[in-house]
């Protein structure tokens, strides 16, 4: 039975709902919903429904983008070799295939660098600047990592090495002596939009490049495709710049994708239009296995390449490294619930933290987040780095800030970073059962038991009558979905199968009902749910959380629910 906590989202202005309903002859839901995400008039709507190319902001809002175009056409004018450097995720390897792609045909000397995940770790290595320092690259434009890289950069300019850093993360209190820092988060930046994705900050230097040198803005606007892909895995907001970036770039990975990503596509997603969870689910995990399981620059390579059978190679090479990934998390899970069925014990503390030597350091962050499915608890992973050291991730639960939690155990800690509900650290294995402690005593303090039970967030009260195209065709309107601009979720009780219901699924995990009602039953879709099967069949009637999609099979577009949870009227 359903464990979750349903909740309605914040009640709008109904004055605001009002307006809009008659400003847009809009029906009520929809208004409603419009409203609760801060599109309260006309003119937002306008903006919300028809993003334009035009909505991107001005690139010289960002702080030192004037000192990071002079010092590209410096190196132009010197005739300087450029390393183009990124981190070994999705949002790293998508800015450096445009950056690089950008500036590829300006230079005589580029070449990229993605920092080995074991070797090197996260961020500037003193390896890829000795790399561009025997290769004779003497600027290296940093994407997606670099704004805390103080030292790293210090060393460069002994080399006589310049950095360009294209950052969104945090900055520390320092900011490193580059020769432009290119990241809207830091203080004294005016940018007016400060939840761009690293590739974001790369469009924002290439759209800067092409407004002074005069190009046409199809440059760079060419790639807008490389920016969404790191928009949807890195989770930023889609609202702002990203809603319009997203928007344009989904159009190009479904009408033209480029060679890599078309058959990437083929192999990954059996469907005619991909969505940002499409890229989220499909796309971005083949891309990530790269870096997880071998070589990231594996995924650059295939983003940038031009012909088919180079494409073929390095996606037959993505897949086969996500099969290789896929095959080690469950391996993790597996090893997860053995540990929870030997100690029991274990869920009454408010957090998880688990430790074994041999799990794989490219998968502990996935298995993290699998932890957090299982037990609904902040849960850190640790596997076992070079020498004494551990390595690890950890994931948490709405309302814990685990970034800060870190914070307060950095006494037991060499390094970490992220943010609230993801982040990394280091730590000799030593102190790991007091960094256990610590970590459970500040969780303790923080959790209660409301933060600790999942919540299951709908928009509004739905009649399943009311699903027809035209609604769902002005859902639809409203995607790109994602952070800020959630996928629409329903409620609505008093549902029945109406006896054709059945389990489904290679393990039987699965629901597939058909929801009665007036106008012919409506197919639903349960993920997980099949312990649920028997009571649905005997009970009068049940409640549920949904989304509204479209089945797209074979030319025919039938619409369905998906269902997040389902509730009993005993489980009230």
């Amino acid at each position: 039975m359903s464990k979750a906590i349903w909740k309605s989202k914040n009640e709008p202005d109904l004055s605001l709902v009002e307006n809009l309903k008659s400003a847009l002859n809009a029906p009520d839901i929809i208004a409603r919903m419009l409203v609760q995400r801060g599109i309260d008039t006309v003119d937002k709507v306008n903006a919300y429904f028809n993003p334009r190319v035009e909505d991107l902001h001005d690139p010289f809002l960002m702080k030192d983008m004037d000192k990071a175009i002079e010092r590209v056409q410096l190196a132009q004018e010197k005739k300087e070799g450029v390393l183009i450097y990124g981190d070994y995720d999705v949002d790293g390897t998508t800015s450096v295939a445009l950056v690089y792609s950008f500036f590829k045909d300006k230079f005589d000397k580029i070449d990229f660098y993605i920092p080995d995940r074991y070797k090197e770790g996260y961020g500037i290595s003193t390896q890829g600047i000795d790399y561009a320092k025997n290769a004779g690259l003497s600027l290296i434009i940093a994407l997606d990592c670099g704004i805390r890289s103080i030292d790293k950069v210090e060393y460069a300019k002994s080399l006589g090495i310049d950095f360009i850093i294209c950052d969104h993360h945090l900055p520390g209190d320092s900011i490193p002596n580059a020769a432009a820092v290119l990241d809207p988060k830091q203080e004294d930046c005016d940018y007016p939009f400060k939840e761009l994705a690293g590739c974001g900050i790369g469009l924002k230097l290439a759209q800067a490049y092409a407004q002074v040198c005069d190009l046409d803005e199809r440059s760079y606007l060419q790639y807008l495709d490389y920016a969404t892909l790191s928009i949807a895995s890195d989770i930023v907001p889609i609202e702002d710049e990203n809603r319009v970036i997203a928007h344009f770039g989904l159009k190009i990975i479904n009408q033209q994708p480029r060679t890599g990503l078309k058959q990437l596509i083929k192999l990954a997603v059996n469907k005619e239009q991909l969505s940002i969870g499409d890229l989220v689910f499909y796309i971005g995990p083949r891309i990530n296995a790269a870096g997880r399981m071998k070589d990231a620059k594996t995924a650059v390579k295939m983003l940038i390449a031009e012909d088919e059978a180079t494409a073929d190679r390095f996606v037959s090479e993505l897949q086969t490294q996500n099969e290789e990934r896929r095959l080690v998390d469950q391996q993790i899970t597996k090893d997860l619930k053995g540990i929870v069925e030997q100690h029991p014990s274990l869920l009454n503390r408010k957090t998880l933290v688990f430790y074994q030597e041999n799990w794989h350091k490219g998968v502990v962050g996935i298995a993290a987040s699998r932890a957090i499915e299982l037990y609904y608890r902040p849960t850190i992973i640790l596997t076992k780095g070079s020498d004494n050291i551990l390595v690890g991730s950890a994931r948490s639960v709405r309302g814990f800030d685990v970034h800060a939690a870190l914070e307060k155990c950095s006494e037991h800690l060499i390094q970490f970073g992220g943010h609230m509900y993801a982040a990394g650290m280091t730590l000799k294995s030593e102190n790991l059962e007091a960094f256990r402690e610590t970590f459970e005593s500040v969780g303790a303090e923080i959790l209660t038991e409301e933060l600790l039970t999942p919540k299951v967030y709908y928009d509004a009260e739905l009649d399943v009558n009311d699903v027809n195209h035209r609604f769902y065709s002005i859902i639809n309107k409203m995607a790109p979905f994602g952070p800020a601009n959630m996928t629409p979720v329903f409620y609505a009780k008093g549902l029945k199968d109406d006896g054709t219901g059945k389990v489904i699924g290679k393990t039987a995990e699965h629901l597939k009902l058909n929801i009665k009602r007036p106008s012919g039953s409506i197919p639903a879709l349960a993920f997980g749910m099949a312990d649920r099967f028997s009571t649905i069949k005997k009970a009068d009637s049940f409640e549920a959380c949904f989304q509204v999609n479209e089945n797209i099979f074979r030319g025919s577009r039938t619409l369905q629910l998906v269902l997040k949870d389902i509730r009993f009227t005993n489980d009230v």
